[in-house]
């Protein structure tokens, strides 16, 4: 990719989609000797869906919550990306993706600059966007939300505080593999 763009600014981004919605997160809590420990649960099948991206040699992020995953969500949400990170000659994404259906359909609007590479079948260990979710998901933890919308605001508020903490984010994603070296966005 830099040999085709050598005047171009170049980063390596993950990408992915968590499910999200008011069935309860449910974890461990810690609890009086010989009391039950209690949390709220809900068992509505009402969902929402994060699209989260991540550099993991810089630790940024960028989220969007949309309604559902498919290929115009998909492809809106790229056009969004691609708006916000300023994509076009002079700075180009590799963006590293699974093979999901909308990922790969043939009616995927992908804007200029951003150049998607699909990780093998099977393999979400391989995915660095993968392990986000559990870090949006502790905000939910056990809590029953009365709305979609009051999830969304919690989940919102959740994928802003993880846009200030990179080292956090860095930590989760950076696999020893990741490139780093000869990139824009290298830390310095």
């Amino acid at each position: 990719m830099k040999q085709a763009h050598p005047a171009a600014a170049m980063e390596v981004w993950a990408q992915d989609e968590h499910r999200v919605g008011l069935l309860t997160v449910l974890r461990r809590v810690w609890a009086r000797r010989a009391q039950r420990p209690r949390a709220d649960a809900q068992h509505r099948y009402v969902w929402t869906y994060v699209y989260g991206f991540v550099e993991p040699a810089t630790g940024r992020t960028w989220w969007l919550l949309l309604p559902h995953v498919n290929t115009a969500m998909f492809s809106l949400a790229l056009a969004a990306f691609a708006a916000a990170q300023g994509l076009g000659p002079r700075k180009r994404i590799v963006l590293l993706l699974d093979g999901a259906g909308w990922h790969t359909s043939g009616h995927l609007v992908v804007p200029e600059g951003l150049h998607l590479v699909f990780q093998p079948a099977y393999s979400p260990e391989l995915q660095p966007s993968e392990r986000l979710w559990p870090l949006c998901n502790e905000a939910l933890a056990n809590q029953a939300f009365a709305d979609l919308r009051a999830l969304e605001d919690r989940l919102a508020a959740r994928c802003r505080a993880l846009d200030e903490q990179p080292e956090l984010i860095r930590g989760t994603t950076l696999y020893h593999w990741w490139p780093v070296r000869g990139l824009a966005s290298q830390p310095s």
